[in-house]
């Protein structure tokens, strides 16, 4: 009697033992892996991070440093494209990068459908002004996250097609939309705030990419080059330019990052100004994100644009 009752103790006790692991190895399993989804470059990966949290793996077409508008795809890249769950990009604004979603096997978004989209100005050569290759004068003017208020927008998209992506948490989705969205209105009450009463309202700039930004504010937009920075003006053109600068008592020509500023520099200097850097966060700012990068424009434009 007495073996047996030993016998049957012990087959609890392993019993035991076999549950308490078995509960261990629940508890401490890995979470389910984050969802894979592709943004073409910085501030689409900006809202898709900020958005997705930890909930998603971004894979970002655009290098740091590359000049975003002539981006080429490698076939590793074009397959990343055509295997994730979503793509997150802005149209005709990389032309590889439209291609490529016309053939993605799964969710492709166009972040600025449906937004109100502005014409890209006319960009006028003077005489003897070369033309890019593939060089258009008009057409949609993609540039739509220099507008904070447009990029409320476009997280709201970001979320509700993760949702869609993820239903598990389409909650967590919203509330971190939420949250960006409040940050963004922030923003552009600083913008609005800080731009009221400056003195000069036009703004020349190395390309036209900043037409989103000027109409939200208050300003014009003249271009050195059109909605592409590839125009090589001639001396003709850089005189031109110089004079409308000395005559319409403009005091700063701004240049910008991932475009060589020499352009800019020479009209500059032609009409006696001082440049400063505008950051079109076209790729990532050296330091911070798209958030602090968007209030040191400010001060930029503040200064530039003689705004008390």
């Amino acid at each position: 009697m007495t073996k047996t009752l030993l016998a049957i103790a012990l087959s609890g006790l392993a019993l035991a033992g076999c549950s308490s692991s078995d509960t261990d190895a629940s508890d401490t399993a890995s979470p389910s892996p984050a969802t894979t989804v592709v943004a073409s470059h910085y501030p689409v990966q900006f809202l898709v991070e900020q958005v997705g949290g930890d909930l998603v793996d971004v894979e970002t077409l655009t290098a740091p440093g590359t000049e975003p508008h002539d981006l080429e795809l490698t076939p590793q890249q074009v397959g990343e494209v055509q295997e994730a769950s979503a793509v997150f990009y802005i149209g005709e604004f990389q032309p590889a990068v439209d291609d490529a979603v016309a053939e993605a096997s799964g969710t492709a978004i166009d972040l600025s459908a449906g937004l109100p989209l502005l014409e890209g100005g006319d960009h006028e050569h003077a005489e003897g002004e070369e033309h890019a290759e593939g060089e258009e004068h008009s057409g949609v003017d993609p540039h739509v996250w220099l507008d904070p208020v447009l990029m409320q927008q476009m997280a709201t998209t970001v979320a509700d097609t993760l949702a869609e992506t993820d239903p598990d948490n389409a909650q967590t989705f919203q509330d971190n939309a939420a949250a960006l969205t409040e940050e963004l209105a922030t923003l552009n009450t600083e913008w609005e705030q800080g731009t009221t009463t400056c003195e000069i309202k036009t703004m020349v700039v190395s390309h036209e990419a900043f037409g989103y930004l000027a109409n939200q504010y208050g300003f014009e937009q003249k271009g050195i080059a059109g909605l592409t920075p590839e125009t090589e003006p001639s001396a003709a053109a850089i005189a031109e330019l110089a004079d409308f600068v000395k005559n319409n008592g403009i005091t700063t020509v701004y240049t910008e990052t991932l475009v060589d500023p020499a352009v800019a520099e020479t009209v500059a200097a032609e009409a006696g100004v001082q440049t400063a850097v505008l950051d079109p966060l076209e790729g990532p700012p050296a330091q911070g994100d798209y958030l602090s990068a968007m209030r040191d424009n400010l001060d930029t434009v503040m200064a530039g644009q003689n705004c008390s």
